[in-house]
Formats: structure tokens, sequence, C-alpha cells
């Protein structure tokens, strides 16, 4: 239904108010078709609130948005600033383990929003969490108050990160 509107919508160009679309027709656009009414840096950041399960996880045309995002923001390597973890928003959810492991405990807040991890995506948590270099310090220093800070996250403890945790 989204790509059908979108043609409706793009009938006749790219509309000027294309910004006050709902954000999943952003989904089906792509970021150069965008250019023309503003940034692509602008493309992501609403890309970013928008609901991206319309698109299936791993599906080629959810990768290509998180690759073309990455490129618009010039991002070089696998470190993820937090301006640019805002501007990509739910696309946090699709960045592998090594962006997760290269930005440290930066985008733990950001991951938060995810409904899911992938299994490269949580050993990179882990490794993070363990490491005890995050605001959290270590898993033998956590309190009942910051496990409840980080519950979104327990689905991906393993026994040697719950053996650490005080009773």
């Amino acid at each position: 239904q989204l790509s059908c509107l979108l043609k409706m919508v793009t009938l006749h160009g790219i509309p000027e108010d294309l910004d006050s679309y709902p954000r999943d027709l952003l989904l089906f656009l792509s970021p150069s078709d965008y250019a023309a009414t503003g940034s692509c840096s602008q493309y992501f950041d609403n890309i970013g609130k928008a609901n991206l399960d319309v698109l299936p996880r791993e599906s080629p045309p959810r990768k290509q948005l998180l690759l073309e995002a990455l490129a618009c923001l010039r991002i070089p390597g696998t470190q993820i600033d937090e301006d640019n973890a805002e501007i990509l928003g739910h696309l946090v959810c699709d960045l592998g383990g090594e962006y997760i492991r290269g930005s440290g405990g930066s985008l733990l807040k950001h991951l938060r929003q995810c409904d899911s991890f992938l299994p490269d995506q949580e050993e990179a948590i882990r490794s993070i969490l363990s490491s005890g270099n995050t605001t959290f310090g270590p898993p033998a220093a956590w309190s009942a108050f910051t496990l409840r800070e980080l519950s979104d996250f327990i689905p991906a403890f393993d026994h040697s990160i719950l053996q650490e945790i005080p009773k």
C-alpha cells in the first residue's frame, strides 16, 4: 500500500511538502529522489523515526537503507557518535556487532528501542557490558537499579555476566 501511495504522490515529480507525508512512505523512496526536497541526513533522520518493520529485517531494501545512511553520514569506520546515532534512529537496530563494539557503550541508549537482537549484536552487547567500560560499570558492581536500567539487554546476558552480578 505504501509503495502504491508513493507512486501516486510522486506521479508528477517529488512534491515539495514530502516531509508532511507519513514517514513510513519514505522507506520506499531513495535518498537521491528525496535530495530534491532536502538533505540526505534529513531523509535518514525521518527514516530513523519511521516504522522500519514495514520492511522485513535483513531484507535487501532494509540493508540498502542502512548502507546508504552510513554513506550519507560519512561514517568512515565502525564508530558511531551520538549525533549520528540520533539521526539513524531505528536504523541503529540494524547495525552489526562490529558497530556496537566500535562505538562502545555510547550506542546502548539507542539500542534500547530494538525489539530483538541478532546473535552478533547480542555478543557485542555482552562484550561491552562485561568489559565494565560503560556508565554502568562492571557486572560485579551492578545493583537492582542498574538491572532495571539494563532490562532491555537482559535476554542478551550469558552465564558469565549473570554469575558476576551481586545477589
